[in-house]
Parts: structure tokens; sequence; C-alpha cells
């Protein structure tokens, strides 16, 4: 699958028809990316492939690109059973994710602006992530893109994985 830049990015909320392909894009980028350390189909792999589960309890998001699912991101409300690090008047998202065969083509940054345009629709005065210490090109990613570590919210959900909270004011 090749995209260039000029083909037009639709953010849009997942369809039960999305689930699939969204699950199948999150295991792929965080196993490409080498984030996956117990494998695709179980432990962390099985959480990302669940799409299903976030999108009766959040806001899962796909991007599409002439009629191809290329990426998707979930935003969890506090209170949330995916939400994790979010606090009030932040809006928290998880498992960005993009196709391999799309990452450098926009995707990403059409997935930010989503979360952004979601928390200025609720008021929200920040977004926030957490990002794995090892991911080097996700907390890349997310600096050019204003976000700074919060060093003091730092945290580790399980033994050997630690977790760089990142957050930035929302645009506008």
């Amino acid at each position: 699958m090749r995209h260039s830049r000029a083909m037009t990015i639709v953010v849009r909320p997942a369809t039960s028809a999305d689930l699939e392909d969204a699950g199948r894009i999150c295991v792929d980028a965080y196993e490409t990316a080498g984030q996956l350390d117990d494998g695709p189909h179980q432990g962390y792999g099985a959480v990302l492939a669940d799409t299903a589960s976030r999108m009766q309890d959040a806001v899962l998001l796909v991007a599409e690109r002439d009629g191809d699912i290329v990426g998707t991101v979930t935003i969890c409300p506090l209170g949330s059973s995916v939400a994790e690090i979010g606090r009030e008047g932040e809006v928290e998202f998880r498992f960005l994710a993009v196709d391999p065969a799309a990452w450098r083509t926009g995707v990403a940054d059409a997935l930010i602006e989503a979360c952004d345009q979601h928390a200025r629709a609720t008021g929200a005065h920040s977004l926030a992530i957490s990002v794995r210490d090892i991911n080097h090109g996700a907390r890349a990613l997310y600096e050019k893109r204003g976000f700074a570590r919060q060093a003091d919210r730092d945290w580790s959900p399980v033994p050997n994985v630690e977790l760089y909270v990142l957050t930035r004011s929302v645009s506008g």
C-alpha cells in the first residue's frame, strides 16, 4: 500500500465494520515498532487487538484514506475502563497506531488533530498520553508536535515496562 500526502485523510468514529482493521493496525504498528514483548497474540497484543471493548467504553476513531483504514486512536474518558492517566480537564488518548505501510504520511498528525478537536469540543485544556520509555520513535513524534514529558507522572503498569506521560496544551 503506497500513500502520498496529497490523498485526503478522514478521521471518523469507528463502526463495527472497522474493528478488525483497527485491531490489526494496532498490533502491526506496535509489533513493527518493537513494542510487543510477549508477541502479537497474547498479553498486550491481545489488548491492542480488542477494539470492540474499546468502542464500548471509549471513543474509538479510525483514519481512512482512499477507502482504506490506515490508523486508529482511542480517546479515553475519565472513569472508563481504558483510562489510565487522564486528569480533570485533560483528554487522554491511547492506542494511537498507524499502518506501517502508511508511516510518515500524515496519518498520526490527523489522529492527534482529531484528539485535539475532541478536547476543544469538550472544553479540555490539554491532551495526555503515555509512551513507553524505549519507544524513542513515538516520543520524538509527540515531542515534535508540542508534547512535553511530565516526569512526575511517569508510571509502570507491569514490571519492566516504564511509561512516560506526555502532555500538551490544546491548540486554538
